[in-house]
């Protein structure tokens, strides 16, 4: 288990303040709503739409589960950062090598306040970094093009500056569902004490050669 190091900020936006806490607990996230801050709308259905899935995955070995709320206990914004699971590629690169940032999902009435920033940075400081490689997958189809209003190619090269802003970097990958569309993206953070036979077996990995 690792040395788990919460921290907890509160940070005022123009929507009202919000506290972001990271290594959440599950008895946290169960006292903490959800239900009316992340819904469905006509094009969008965000990932995550129950709090169970935040509280399971709190759970997991070393996962850290970030949430925004507001004083209230609202929840306003989470991120994610847990094992792959059994069946992805990914964990062929080593046992508890990588690490994926899941989800980072801030509530449409909430964005544009510097929140999911704040998230990821949070959700990354993790005290295994260093040992990890951290990666995130980025799908078109699970982003809220229709709330943002902007074209998928723009919307692509905002995850990128905001993944770039905590050391990540764009990686090539023949992984299918990423070459399905050309905003499809992949990008990893490679920590200082990963080996190089684990870089090069990660390279291998990224084009099923391995």
């Amino acid at each position: 288990m690792a040395n788990q190091i919460s921290q907890r900020v509160e940070r005022q936006t123009r929507q009202g303040n919000v506290i972001l806490h990271s290594f959440c607990s599950p008895d946290e996230i169960a006292s903490l709503s959800f239900r009316e801050t992340f819904s469905r709308y006509a094009r969008y259905n965000p990932i995550i739409s129950k709090k169970e899935t935040l509280i399971e995955t709190a759970s997991k070995p070393d996962a850290n589960v970030t949430l925004a709320f507001t004083p209230e206990g609202k929840i306003v914004g989470f991120a994610m950062l847990v094992y792959p699971a059994p069946e992805e590629r990914w964990v062929r690169v080593g046992e508890r090598v990588m690490m994926e940032v899941s989800v980072i999902e801030v509530s449409r009435e909430w964005r544009s306040a510097g929140i999911s920033k704040a998230l990821l940075r949070l959700v990354t400081d993790h005290p295994l970094k260093e040992d990890r490689i951290l990666y995130m997958v980025g799908y078109s189809w699970t982003w809220d093009l229709d709330g943002t209003g902007i074209a998928p190619m723009t919307y692509r090269d905002m995850m990128v500056n905001l993944f770039a802003s905590c050391e990540f970097k764009i990686f090539q990958t023949n992984e299918p569902n990423i070459m399905m569309r050309p905003e499809n993206l992949f990008m990893a953070r490679i920590g200082a004490n990963i080996s190089e036979p684990v870089q090069k077996r990660f390279k291998m990995v990224r084009f099923n050669l391995s």
